[in-house]
């Protein structure tokens, strides 16, 4: 029989997510308003909150390994070192992403300085459209410690009624006439109206931040990332709320950045115009005098025409009088780029990359050092000089310029050595035409230098005409591929996203409070609470008895508590089987409703026509014959004290129904535990067992006094009775133990005060009992009931 009532438990755990559900159903009120709420909150939210624009554009590097400019009129100038090689792309990234640059974007904008319409709920962005123009010193704003922000409004005089607290001093003045300036603590304030001058609606709020601030702020707002690891293409992308202002910087920052980067390239023109200036001028003076020399010789001989006597020998000398001319002339070249490089003053200033040599070697070890220059000075912008990159790069530059100084010392060597050897074929040859005439040599020799002179200074005329021609073109490094624009929609708040986040809050919020609520709670307050901490068999719940009087069972009634106490008896029986007739009802402690369980079961036994004993052995409190009205003060204690030998002389008709009897528990007597454990108890329960069918025990609290285990040996099964919302969880692992230690025969649970009709188990049920160890009995309660009957 156990086994099916088992049976009878795993089909109510099924139906626990069930409960679940209904206990939260039953706060529906609670989901909502609490819906009503977040929602109400969230289209508030979304009115008044500001939206948040995407601004993009895209712009590509030209770099010749990217897709960049690589051919064209600017590839003529990369011979002559003037534009670099290959671009890095992830530098410039870091660039355009550079504090310095945005810096300038923000200060050329006038991004430092905002200004809003206050509204009632809302603020109005002013970009472009405020009627008044408010600047400070740029080195006072670059100073400013905090925020300064103040209140403005324009009087239809067009007076300016200024108001606010800058830096802990209050400002309230009027300005009659602008333009005008305000003194504050942050340093004079210019303010005028603008021009045309925009109608507003309310006070302009003005707010003055320092550059770097809002340059940092823009920087957190600011994303550049290139399109592919494949290509040079590079996406902006700010997040503004106001569109116009997010489109005019993008397109401000590409445009300095170009400008940056025309400069840097520049750089390297410049410094090279210089160098072959100065060397103009030097051959110029070094060529005039080589050309009067040749003019002095042909006078002081009487020269006009000179023919070799030995023309076959001049003929072949003539190409090494040509190699002698191109080595003097690279080794007056390289003299002069020694004494360049060799100049402490030049330490980190650019060495011309191309004025004429044809040392590949060379080229390419002083185009090194001049790309490091440039990447120090690019350093410089956003580092000091004691920066540990900008010390290593300094390391880097002294390396390389020694690598300069060995080359051209080696090119030096190399030159001296190639004229010693044609120097040394030239006599070879000079030795066969000796016997030329002596005017003839001279003659040679001195226009030879003459030649010299002559194609160095047209070799610099050449160069400076290509290096102006690299100055004059300025071919932006960034194409724009796609001008800025704003999205159409804002980016943020979301408002999908914001009303589905507000619709489940509103769902987990009261899910939460009911959760925590129940978890707080420390008394029993659901079916789960009885499964999760109860070891026992659940023999049935009984709802909240909304009867007049203790008797909540009749004949013929079909009232819910009614047929809670016949399925409680269907289950009992199961228990019993056909041998088992007594049945003990306790509790952890008084006020659970065991009296009232008891005798309510006993009387659904007896509308069986059974014969049914209702005992009451809570002989410490007595309260069974009140329950039931009974007027006698003689009872079980009479009969266990020896004053009344026989048994059936104690027990009295219920007047509910005519097999039901009543053995009241009787006086109280001084001493409970040795009254029971007397061996009269055995005997009146073995006599009791021949005349009756089913014998019901009211027995004290088993949490409170130690009677009910000493009654126990005489029972058959123990119903032990907790009651919703009154019962502490504790009592329920009490019962755990007694099952455990076997102190109570055949236990099982019993649920009184449930009410079926909210939240799984809503309780309330009103009684009590008046032991003095914890429970008190609503005596006045009880009294109207009797009163009523």
């Amino acid at each position: 029989m156990s086994e099916e009532i088992n049976n009878v438990n795993k089909e109510s755990e099924e139906i626990n997510i069930q409960e679940l559900l209904f206990k939260y159903l039953s706060y529906w009120r609670w989901f909502a308003v609490s819906l009503v709420v977040c929602l109400a909150a969230s289209f508030v939210y979304l009115k008044y909150t500001t939206p948040v624009y995407n601004v993009s554009a895209a712009i590509i590097i030209k770099d010749e390994k990217k897709g960049g400019n690589a051919s064209g009129p600017m590839a003529m100038f990369e011979g002559m070192g003037m534009l670099g090689g290959t671009n890095n792309i992830d530098n410039e990234l870091e660039i355009l992403k550079s504090k310095s640059l945005v810096k300038s974007v923000v200060n050329s904008l006038g991004l430092h300085t905002s200004y809003q319409c206050v509204k009632t709920l809302s603020t109005v962005d002013l970009y472009g459209k405020s009627p008044l123009v408010v600047s400070i010193d740029p080195a006072v704003l670059d100073t400013i410690s905090k925020g300064i922000t103040f209140d403005a409004k324009i009087n239809p005089d067009r007076s300016l009624n200024v108001e606010g607290k800058i830096y802990g001093k209050e400002i309230k003045t009027t300005l009659r006439n602008l333009p005008a300036v305000l003194k504050t603590p942050a340093g004079d304030l210019n303010i005028s109206y603008s021009s045309p001058m925009q109608r507003v609606d309310g006070a302009i709020r003005v707010s003055i931040n320092r550059p770097m601030a809002v340059a940092k702020s823009y920087l957190g707002a600011f994303s550049v990332a290139p399109t592919s690891k494949t290509t040079s293409v590079i996406n902006l992308s700010l997040s503004e709320t106001n569109r116009k202002r997010g489109e005019d910087f993008i397109a401000l920052l590409i445009e300095l950045y170009n400008k940056d980067a025309i400069a840097d390239k520049n750089k390297v023109a410049e410094n090279t115009k210089t160098f072959i200036d100065d060397r103009i001028g030097l051959i110029d003076k070094e060529l005039g005098a080589a050309e009067h020399s040749v003019e002095d010789y042909k006078r002081s001989q009487k020269l006009t025409d000179l023919k070799s006597d030995a023309k076959l020998y001049l003929e072949k000398s003539s190409e090494y009088e040509k190699n002698q001319v191109e080595v003097e002339t690279q080794l007056n070249l390289v003299t002069y780029l020694q004494k360049h490089v060799s100049n402490k003053a030049h330490r980190y200033s650019l060495v011309p990359s191309n004025v004429g040599l044809t040392d590949k070697v060379l080229m390419e070890t002083i185009g090194e050092y001049n790309k490091a220059i440039l990447e120090r000075d690019r350093m410089l912008r956003t580092a000091s000089d004691n920066n540990p990159s900008v010390l290593a790069m300094n390391g880097k530059i002294d390396a390389l310029r020694g690598s300069v100084v060995s080359a051209v010392n080696s090119v030096r060597q190399g030159l001296v050595i190639a004229k010693q050897d044609v120097d040394r074929k030239m006599k070879l040859y000079n030795g066969h035409i000796e016997n030329v005439p002596t005017q003839e040599r001279e003659f040679t020799e001195i226009a030879r230098q003459q030649q010299i002179k002559s194609n160095l200074f047209l070799l610099l005329l050449q160069k400076r005409e290509e290096n102006a021609l690299s100055l004059a073109v300025t071919e932006n490094k960034a194409k724009v591929i796609d001008e800025p624009m704003a999205s159409d929609a804002p980016v943020s708040p979301k408002r999908p996203i914001i009303y589905l986040v507000a619709f489940l809050l509103g769902l987990i919020i009261p899910i939460v409070i009911v959760y925590i609520k129940e978890l707080l709670q420390y008394k029993i307050t659901s079916r789960a609470d009885v499964e999760k901490f109860s070891n026992l068999t659940l023999l049935g719940e009984i709802p909240n008895n909304d009867e007049d009087g203790d008797v909540a069972v009749r004949e013929n009634s079909n009232t819910p508590i009614a047929e809670a106490f016949r399925s409680l008896r269907t289950n009992l029986l199961f228990m019993l089987g056909s041998d088992k007739k007594v049945v003990l009802f306790t509790s952890t402690q008084g006020g659970e409703g065991k009296s009232f369980v008891s005798t309510n079961t006993a009387i659904s036994l007896a509308l069986m026509n059974k014969k049914v004993l209702l005992i009451g052995l809570d002989i410490r409190k007595p309260r069974l014959a009140e329950y039931l009205g009974l007027r006698t003060t003689a009872g079980f204690t009479t009969y266990l004290s020896g004053f009344e030998s026989d048994i059936n002389k104690l027990i009295i008709p219920s007047g509910i129904h005519p097999s039901l009897d009543v053995l009241p528990a009787g006086p109280v007597p001084p001493n409970p535990s040795e009254q029971l454990i007397k061996e009269a108890l055995d005997n009146a329960i073995q006599q009791l067992r021949g005349q009756y069918d089913y014998i019901i025990i009211d027995s004290a609290p088993v949490g409170l006094v130690t009677d009910t285990l000493i009654i126990n040996r005489v029972t058959d099964v123990t119903v032990y009775v907790c009651r919703a919302h009154y019962s502490h969880k504790n009592n329920l692992k009490f019962a755990n133990e007694l099952l455990e230690q076997k102190k109570l025969k055949n236990m099982s649970l019993l649920v009184n005060g449930v009410d079926f009709t909210s939240r799984g188990y809503g309780y309330g049920y009103g009684y009590g009992y008046g032991y003095g160890y914890g429970d008190n009995v609503d005596k006045n309660k009880r009294a109207k009931r009797r009163s009523k009957k």
